[in-house]
């Protein structure tokens, strides 16, 4: 893993060189890059495929004790850390919470360093937290961090782990690699630390989608929604919504897979983020 300096304390981040368009992948809370292992396989030959490990709960690296775990503060790291690597025409790419990020990108975020961005079932408008998965962690939020940590003790047992208000219902296929991403948070007090303060200022702005709905009407650059058929976290309709929202967008929904689409279905995904990059001259020149 490399890793880069910014405001808020280290970030550690996968770098798969490639000739094609730079695209940078944005993991949801509770997950670490490996949610995007399997897609950057597929896409890295012929793309250079950028991991960032965010700081949601099952990275590594502590942040600051006064950095800003709010959701915009999560993303101005984001655009801090293009910035840093100066990653420029990059398509965003991002799943569950990593798809609030790109959100916020594309309704705030820098426009000469974003070509166009790509939504993977993720929270949307009003769905914040989203389903019974996400009340069910913002609850968890409440608590101390220590209290916090023993709470989640129970997710080495698979049998919570598949349960739906923990992984049951956002993944099919993929337990082996939440049961990677928990170690941290059992491990390491730094890290129960952040994951308690990026809850506490999640459920403090809960209209933080809302509000940049209202601007995603403006982002002027091409845009994919991919949206698992029959998501029982994330609406399908929500995926229309934002397809319909967005200018230049286009929805694709995907069958037998739930939330993480990534882990559930990654070939259908690198098909689709392959066939959307291919048209490069109209994604780094948008129509009018």
């Amino acid at each position: 893993m490399n890793e880069v300096e910014l405001s808020a304390g280290v970030i550690e981040y996968e770098d798969r060189a490639g000739p094609g368009t730079t695209l940078v992948f944005l993991h949801g809370l509770l997950m670490d890059e490996t949610l995007w292992t399997e897609v950057a396989d597929g896409l890295a030959p012929g793309h250079r495929c950028v991991i960032p490990v965010l700081p949601m709960g099952a990275h590594r690296k502590g942040m600051h004790p006064d950095a800003d775990m709010s959701p915009w503060g999560i993303a101005a790291l984001v655009a801090e850390f293009l910035d840093a690597l100066d990653l420029r025409d990059v398509i965003l790419i991002g799943n569950d919470t990593g798809g609030v990020l790109v959100q916020l990108l594309m309704a705030d975020g820098p426009p000469e360093r974003i070509a166009g961005a790509v939504l993977v079932s993720c929270d949307a408008f009003d769905n914040f937290p989203p389903g019974l998965t996400g009340r069910a962690l913002f609850l968890t939020g409440k608590l101390p961090p220590a209290l916090f940590g023993m709470f989640m003790q129970q997710m080495r047992l698979k049998m919570v782990r598949r349960l739906p208000l923990a992984f049951g219902w956002l993944t099919k296929r993929g337990d082996a690699v939440v049961k990677r991403w928990m170690r941290p948070i059992w491990r390491q007090r730094e890290i129960r630390r952040d994951t308690v303060r990026v809850l506490r200022a999640a459920a403090a702005d809960r209209n933080v989608l809302t509000a940049a709905a209202e601007k995603l009407a403006r982002f002027d650059r091409p845009a994919l929604v991919v949206w698992a058929q029959r998501d029982r976290v994330m609406p399908p309709e929500h995926g229309r919504r934002l397809a319909d929202l967005i200018p230049h967008a286009r929805l694709v929904e995907i069958e037998d897979s739930y939330t993480l689409v990534p882990l559930d279905q990654p070939a259908r995904l690198v098909a689709e983020i392959q066939s959307f990059v291919a048209k490069k001259p109209s994604l780094l020149r948008p129509a009018e």
